[in-house]
């Protein structure tokens, strides 16, 4: 959940601007370390209790965060910040009640800023999702607080980007893709939405075309602004599996020739009797592989390709698929090549591979769905 800026307030001491500027760099420890020495000076500094408790939050001490942000509330009950990094707490605790009764509090104390509602669309969205998208009802309030915080903030990008997640849950994909377009219009950088966007036009990629080249796009740019998004990595790992797997056609199709191929061939062998079945067989081979790479060509161009192979080399199912298929496509070539050994052991080798692509791909997409990120 990203944190809403709240509306103005009176100037802070400089001490607790210069933790401010520190954890905006993203220094949560020394910003945290300076905030606590000037509460030691002023324990009741709302402000700088809340900033002690987004630091603790981004360390991942949620606990000791919500005492802190707590205890600004205690000082300061209507302090707007306060609220909303308590509703971000409690939905890290998944205290998704208690998250969803503070963003509620935060609508009540500003419902005229347009942080208030995104805080609340995410408890709702977030607590839909833990029970399994199930409760539509949140997904649709979910929705509608998205569409007031944009009302209220429509230059805001993480508002545009809630309302793309809550209408892409209730299956309004049309709503999605123009609410993630106008994020990345207002955030280029916004890496939830390259990968979001291009889930969605993972979906069209039969539909239309080049959609499958923009989508891998999209996640090569999600993963390259994001390195801890195991989701964007994912998403990559499961389209170099999907190449693999789809290529499992082609490699049986070459199996299939092949083993026509050598049944023509008459008994007993003679290169005038094989020449015709063996270069029938050779040219369905070959224009089979041949079509399959300049398809391939076309679908991943350059830019994409060296993700794409490290993505796989670090990825199980893929090199497992991967090597399935091209030991039977490597099969198929090597029993037109060598037509004159015993058809027995040669068709018996193939059929064996036959069946390892077949084990393979239901035993790497299993293995591959184990991978997915699960939160």
């Amino acid at each position: 959940m990203t944190t809403p800026a709240t509306p103005a307030g009176p100037a802070t001491p400089s001490a607790l601007a210069r933790a401010e500027a520190l954890y905006e760099a993203g220094r949560y420890e020394q910003a945290g370390e300076l905030a606590a020495r000037h509460l030691a000076e002023d324990p009741e500094d709302a402000d700088a209790l809340t900033l002690l408790a987004r630091c603790r939050h981004r360390a991942g001490g949620h606990a000791d965060a919500l005492v802190a942000v707590e205890q600004a509330l205690r000082a300061e009950p209507e302090q707007i910040g306060a609220h909303l990094m308590r509703t971000q707490i409690l939905l890290a605790l998944k205290r998704y009640g208690d998250a969803e009764a503070s963003a509620l509090r935060t609508v009540e104390l500003a419902p005229q800023f347009w942080g208030s509602h995104y805080a609340l669309g995410t408890a709702l969205a977030e607590t839909a999702e833990a029970g399994r998208g199930r409760d539509r009802a949140r997904v649709a309030a979910a929705y509608e607080a998205a569409r007031t915080a944009v009302a209220l903030g429509p230059e805001e990008d993480a508002a545009h980007f809630l309302v793309g997640l809550t209408a892409q849950r209730r299956g309004d994909h049309a709503t999605a893709r123009r609410a993630y377009e106008t994020t990345l219009r207002l955030n280029p950088q916004s890496s939830e939405a390259h990968n979001n966007l291009s889930l969605l036009k993972l979906r069209r990629r039969w539909l239309r075309r080049g959609a499958w080249t923009q989508a891998a796009e999209g996640f090569v740019a999600s993963a390259v602004l994001d390195l801890t998004d195991r989701k964007a990595r994912y998403n990559l790992e499961a389209m170099a599996w999907g190449t693999a797997a789809g290529a499992r056609w082609v490699a049986l199709l070459g199996f299939l020739a092949s083993a026509v191929a050598r049944a023509w061939v008459p008994s007993p062998p003679t290169w005038s009797g094989a020449a015709v079945p063996l270069l029938a067989g050779g040219a369905v081979l070959v224009g089979a592989w041949a079509g399959w790479a300049v398809w391939m060509t076309r679908r991943v161009p350059p830019r994409l390709r060296r993700p794409l192979l490290l993505v796989a080399r670090n990825c199980r199912p893929v090199l497992f698929m991967a090597g399935a298929v091209g030991l039977l496509g490597l099969h198929s070539f090597a029993a037109l090549a060598l037509w004159s050994l015993d058809q027995g052991a040669v068709n018996g080798f193939g059929t064996l591979l036959f069946w390892t692509v077949i084990i393979t791909y239901w035993a790497s997409r299993t293995a591959l769905n184990r991978r997915m990120p699960k939160d």
